[in-house]
This record gives structure tokens, sequence and C-alpha cells, in this order.
């Protein structure tokens, strides 16, 4: 299988179960830089993604990255070497239970593209299950880590279907995390919403709302999209 190249970065994706998708492009280019983070977490990293985006985009000294699965981890942790910022990239290889359990460390910002699909699915493939289905991170789960993690004045931001964000909103004001933007996501002008893009804090704000649409039509991107995402697409 070839590498997904972007303008900066290139990625190698054999050995994942979950490929280079745009759920992961869009969390990494929409995840808010402006507190100007110098630690950053990214929890169920992948193929290393979205942390990639994040040190393209920002100057956090520190990226961090969580990866349970083994292959998975393996090709995170090459794709942080052949990149430009492997000296500020780094994977754990763990469960985020056994990172919960050891790790101290405080983050100004978290990302992650969590396993969201809770109904059983079975496709044969058991790392791809496993990196779909939320019963390998469920989302309280999640949340009472990110709580622990996250500095005071620090930000997460989370990408879920939109199905799934009254219920994740209620679950992250259960620990004291409010949201502080969302963007839902539809695939053209005619489709529902499909997914959501959350930001949340310790601070309670009155959350901004808007809307993004990524086609017109087929392969006619819309500006909104065009804008969001084309610090990394080639043909943006």
């Amino acid at each position: 299988m070839k590498s997904f190249q972007f303008k900066q970065f290139s990625i190698q994706q054999d050995q994942c179960a979950m490929k280079v998708g745009t759920d992961g492009v869009l969390l990494g280019a929409w995840a808010s830089l402006d507190h100007q983070p110098d630690s950053i977490l990214d929890i169920g990293a992948g193929t290393g993604l979205i942390a990639l985006q994040l040190a393209q985009r920002s100057s956090a000294e520190a990226i961090d990255a969580i990866e349970l699965d083994d292959a998975a981890y393996e090709q995170c942790v090459a794709n942080f070497e052949a990149s430009p910022w492997a000296d500020r990239l780094f994977c754990y290889h763990a469960g985020f239970d056994e990172f919960v359990d050891e790790m101290e460390d405080k983050y100004d910002l978290i990302v992650s593209n969590p396993p969201f699909y809770a109904e059983d699915v079975a496709s044969g493939n058991t790392a791809r299950d496993q990196a779909r289905q939320s019963n390998s991170l469920p989302f309280g789960e999640l949340i009472q880590g990110v709580a622990q993690f996250l500095t005071d004045k620090g930000i997460f931001s989370v990408i879920v279907p939109f199905k799934e964000e009254q219920g994740f909103v209620q679950l992250a004001q259960n620990v004291g995390l409010y949201p502080n933007r969302i963007t839902r996501v539809k695939g053209n002008p005619e489709t529902d919403f499909k997914r959501s893009l959350m930001e949340f804090s310790f601070q309670q704000n009155e959350p901004q709302m808007d809307t993004l649409i990524i086609e017109k039509e087929r392969h006619q991107y819309t500006e909104a999209y065009i804008k969001l995402t084309q610090a990394f697409y080639l043909k943006m």
C-alpha cells in the first residue's frame, strides 16, 4: 500500500487497521491552537496523523500520543521518526487505562478521534473492529482521563458521531468540562449531520456553534473545507 502524502509529511498506513480518513484530518486541522499549547496529547493515535498535523501547525515542545494496538504503535513511531518534527513527537505503547494509572503529566491540549461504533460491528478484522468500537475506549473512560490530564486553562478537542453529541456533552459536564465550540459536519448540503467537532474546557461559556459542509457536490469542495484543510492536502 502506498503512503498517504500530505504537503509536509507522509503517512505509512499498511500496518494500521484504521487508515487516514476525513475525520482525523478534520480534527487535526480544526483543533484550536489559539492558547499556544506547550504540551499536546493525542489519545488513540493510530497512524499518528493528528499528532503530525498539530506538530506542523504548532510550536508545542512536547507532542505525546498513545496507541494500544501493536502494529499501529510501530507504524505511528515510524511516521513520527520520518517527519520533520521527530524531536517533538513521542508515542506511548499503552492502553488509556494504563496511561491514566501511571502518568501524572498535564497537557495544554488533548485531542482524540476515539472509536465510536457502539454497535457490535464485526468485519472479521479484529484490529479494525477494536479501532472502531467504543467498547475498546468508552466515552466515559476517555472523558474521566482527559479531566485528569488537562491543565486548568487547557482544551480538549474531539470528533464524535453527531448522534452522540448530546450524550458526550453530558458526560463531559459530569467531570466539569464544558463545550466552548461545536462544529457540526455534513458531507453535502442535502445530507444529515454526520459528525460533531467539539472543544471542551473547564471554563463554562456559551458554546460557539457552526456548521461545516464538505462538498457542494461530488468532488466539488466548499470554500470552508478547502480553507480548513489546504495546509495538509496536496491538491487543495
